[in-house]
């Protein structure tokens, strides 16, 4: 899934893509890398580079942490942190044996500056910043992830992002609840959040948490043709654009370009052009960032009408949400409602108790006196209870059960002496015979 493309020698970097929004991004028609970024002109971004580039827009990367080295992130990252304590402060040292490299190819395809004069990799957003959060994923780090991500969330939140990015998953639908308030942070401080949907290929059958939370904008994936990704994306309700995730490429830790697939990728490609559209729309708060972004996206082929399972609402359309004039304004998230749905779902806490009593307190009159106390004795003694209901009615009925008897049995004597006297004589006279 991550093969090398090539090992191209980093140049110095000779032009920096400044000037005018309407100027034109150089191309160089001879460069493989550029030509092989297809995203550029199949979903619009060439198109919206005639509006903007992103300038003025902090896109935060929530990952394994930006490079240092390459060029292609030359004036590209404004600051960074560590939330897992054990990169380097400013967030720039990848953190991880096994995806250290992955923070980087997120970023360069969210708004790398290339190697040149329309040479190299570049970004979707290629005038925006970039604010490095590296955390660390598994037994990388003895601190939780759940509290890495909500102080990533907050110290992001608080260096002025404006879009927020994260291409993880927790493979889980439900989320600590710590992160009800870290995500609610960002929505309340008008932020956009991107969040990948998943990868079917890395064990991912389901959309997880962070895609599963209201409000933020999950990303499936596509091929090159547009259709679903089979390995290289996942399904859910909650996803809300669908974007490239196959054939790829990357800026690795050490300046080498890299192919790759996932959803980890397709999602710094909504992000490069959420920022390019709040550049071209600063009016606009997040809600209808999202808004414009959804409502623009190309329907994708055979897909249900609405929110489907696999693409969303479509394929993302850059030019269409940065130039299109007939998107109707919100006046909420799209996307859902994180606040309500704490209501609903989460167990409100319960208040403590102040101390005091409520009301006065109510007097219950005293039960009544026991008349005596029942005396003690033995169970295999007769009592006067058993006496009067058991052995009087048991002795009565035995009784009168005898009298029966002994009535039924005089009868039946009689009977028989009746039928005696009438019975006749059963000897004969034998008449003497002669010998």
């Amino acid at each position: 899934m991550r093969r090398a493309l090539a090992a191209l020698a980093s140049v110095v970097l000779g032009v920096v893509l400044t000037g005018a929004a309407t100027t034109p991004v150089p191309q160089d028609p001879t460069d493989p890398v550029r030509a092989a970024e297809y995203w550029l002109d199949q979903y619009g971004i060439r198109d919206a580079w005639k509006t903007t580039r992103g300038a003025g827009q902090k896109i935060a990367i929530i990952d394994t942490g930006i490079a240092r080295g390459p060029v292609e992130f030359s004036g590209a990252v404004a600051n960074g942190i560590d939330v897992s304590g054990v990169g380097a402060p400013d967030g720039r040292t990848p953190v991880g044996a096994v995806d250290s490299n992955h923070g980087s190819w997120v970023a360069s395809l969210a708004a790398s500056r290339g190697t040149g004069a329309g040479r190299g990799m570049i970004g979707v957003a290629p005038d925006a910043e970039l604010l490095s959060i590296s955390v660390g994923f598994g037994a990388v780090t003895s601190k939780p992830f759940t509290e890495q991500i909500v102080e990533a969330i907050r110290w992001a939140v608080d260096e002025g992002a404006t879009v927020i990015n994260m291409s993880l998953t927790t493979n889980t639908l439900d989320w600590d609840p710590s992160w009800d308030e870290a995500f609610q942070y960002a929505f309340d401080n008008d932020v956009v959040v991107v969040v990948a949907a998943g990868n079917r290929g890395s064990g991912t059958a389901r959309v997880g948490a962070p895609a599963t939370i209201p409000g933020v904008l999950a990303v499936g994936g596509v091929d090159p043709s547009g259709a679903a990704s089979n390995d290289a994306s996942t399904q859910g309700i909650t996803i809300g654009l669908s974007a490239p995730s196959e054939r790829l490429l990357g800026v690795s830790a050490d300046g080498t370009l890299v192919q790759w697939n996932g959803t980890s990728g397709a999602a710094p490609i909504v992000s490069g052009i959420a920022a390019l559209v709040r550049a071209a729309h600063p009016e606009l708060d997040a809600d209808n960032i999202l808004n414009r972004l959804i409502r623009t996206a190309k329907p994708a082929p055979g897909a249900a009408a609405g929110q489907d399972p696999l693409y969303g609402y479509g394929l993302v359309d850059a030019a269409a949400a940065v130039s299109s004039s007939s998107v109707p304004s919100v006046s909420s998230n799209p996307l859902g409602d994180l606040a309500e749905w704490v209501r609903l779902y989460r167990r409100a806490d319960a208040p403590a108790p102040s101390g005091q009593p409520s009301a006065a307190p109510v007097e219950v009159p005293p039960l009544p006196p026991v008349e005596s106390a029942p005396r003690a004795s033995s169970p295999l003694l007769p009592t006067r209870d058993s006496v009067l209901y058991a052995t009087v009615p048991l002795a009565g009925a035995t009784l009168a059960a005898i009298m029966i008897t002994l009535g039924v049995s005089a009868a039946a004597r009689r009977i028989r002496q009746a039928r005696t006297s009438r019975e006749p004589s059963r000897t004969t006279n034998q008449e003497s015979l002669p010998s």
